[in-house]
């Protein structure tokens, strides 16, 4: 597993797969590690697949104090996997969390990218998408797992959990409400599972980044190709994937047919997604 050390002494690791030009790839949560993405067999056949593990997950260490979850701090970390493969400019993924951590990347090295693939993601949280997981949350309503997804889901908001096992917990929970009605959440849940979650990183991120993010001014300064592509269900697509849309000076925009946020783990939506993605890095 290739690591190496950054300016303040952390170990940073990723996970090398496939073949290809190369492709990193960061994951969500925030604080879940690159298992979060399961295989992505279809890229890593065109790709080499740069699987990183954000700072204090998988086999990368954590800072020293939560300001080391902000997001220029995790774009930092992007910076110092480009700066070590000695690459002039690198494609990168960033889904959900990713993407916030992608375009604050992008943003502050636009000469750096090469193209740039937002996935199921958004600049800030917005009345729509709270509007949208509220609706989807409420669909669940009369279900006999209900109330007690909803009393999980409002610890987690709350921050409620002290350690990294408890916001499993909480997040095993409340998963069938963050699902659509009468969908599949196993290969979801199977990959948070995998991947774990850093608790430090979502309690800061939720306490001190999420109220007040808006990366839009950043978007203007990336020049590069961008891929915006989220799922038909997804409530970060629609609204969210225009808004990405308009601020971008050259974006393609994609929705996957009957996804939701997760299309490369949704057995159906997987392959699309993954056609999508090469189309664009490889145009």
């Amino acid at each position: 597993m290739p690591t190496i050390t950054t300016p303040d002494g952390r170990a940073l690791a990723w996970h090398e797969r496939g073949s290809g030009p190369p492709l990193l790839c960061h994951p969500g949560g925030p604080g879940a590690s690159s298992l979060y993405f399961g295989d992505l067999p279809e890229l890593a056949a065109r790709r080499t697949l740069l699987l990183l593990d954000p700072r204090g997950t998988g086999a990368s260490e954590r800072p020293a104090d939560a300001a080391g979850y902000d997001l220029d701090a995790y774009a930092a970390d992007v910076e110092a996997v480009r700066a070590h493969l000695g690459l002039d400019r690198i494609d990168v993924l960033g889904h959900s969390h990713g993407g916030f951590v992608a375009i604050a990347w992008a943003g502050s090295s636009p000469e750096r990218v090469g193209r740039l693939v937002l996935a199921g993601t958004a600049p800030r949280f917005t009345d729509t998408i709270r509007a949208l997981r509220r609706a989807r949350v409420e669909s669940h309503a009369g279900q006999p797992y209900f109330a007690d997804a909803i009393a999980a889901l409002q610890l987690q908001q709350a921050g409620a959990y002290a350690t990294d096992a408890e916001l499993v917990a909480l997040y095993e929970r409340a998963g069938p409400v963050l699902a659509p009605l009468g969908g599949d959440i196993g290969p979801v849940a199977d990959a948070f599972r995998a991947s774990g979650i850093n608790a430090d990183a979502m309690r800061h991120f939720n306490e001190r980044i999420a109220g007040g993010m808006d990366l839009r001014p950043l978007l203007a300064r990336i020049a590069s190709p961008v891929l915006v592509i989220a799922g038909e269900h997804d409530p970060f697509g629609g609204p969210t994937s225009e808004e990405l849309a308009a601020a971008l000076p050259d974006p393609t925009v994609v929705t996957v047919a009957g996804a939701d946020h997760f299309p490369f783990l949704e057995p159906e939506a997987r392959a699309p997604w993954s056609r999508a993605v090469l189309d664009f890095l490889d145009a």
